[in-house]
């Protein structure tokens, strides 16, 4: 939705379109490498990929690829900026979802997990993350806009709100829900 809002990019795809613009290969492309390559930090933090892993490792990639090639850019400024923000907010709350349902993270989300796992919080690490990749793809020569700052600043906070609210337990003792999604167990929303 960032990219047909034509508003600026989340920060990830500042990053792949930075590739893409300085390597060459779709933007859907670098997701999917930048994925795997992602999974190679998870071997340090102990992170155990799942359904869920693998399948947003390739569904993400196909479907910006998709979208890029089917839907045309939103147009009107009003309308730009109601589906960027739609983007951030959707975003957020698909994440809460898809990492509670406990078939394993993304790799980009398995990251901010697993780094949030020691202790951390998830809007601090997240954020820290997206404005790393913010940087280096600005850099590469990625498109930044308004939309990449809000959701910079606004998807670790929505993040750090909805994992715990959308965390499904799925009759399985604490520990082996904790090791397949793994949140600091202190983790409130507040």
């Amino acid at each position: 939705m960032l990219l047909l809002a034509g508003l600026g990019v989340d920060p990830w795809d500042v990053f792949h379109q930075g590739l893409s613009r300085r390597f060459g290969l779709g933007v859907g492309t670098w997701t999917i490498i930048i994925g795997v390559l992602v999974l190679l930090l998870w071997v340090p933090l102990r992170q155990k990929p799942g359904l869920g892993t693998v399948s947003n490792v390739i569904v993400v990639g196909v479907v910006i690829d998709l979208m890029l090639a089917f839907v045309p850019p939103v147009q009107g400024l009003g309308a730009r900026i109601v589906v960027m923000l739609g983007g951030v907010l959707l975003n957020g709350i698909a994440t809460g979802a898809y990492i509670g349902a406990g078939f394993g993270p993304g790799p980009r989300d398995g990251l901010m997990t697993g780094l949030a796992a020691r202790g951390h919080s998830i809007r601090v690490v997240r954020t820290s993350i997206e404005l790393t990749v913010l940087v280096t793809g600005w850099l590469l020569g990625g498109t930044v806009g308004v939309g990449t700052v809000v959701y910079a600043l606004g998807i670790g906070p929505i993040a750090h709100q909805t994992i715990p609210r959308l965390r499904i337990p799925l009759g399985e003792p604490a520990a082996v829900t904790a090791a397949a999604t793994p949140v600091p167990s202190g983790l409130t929303p507040n």
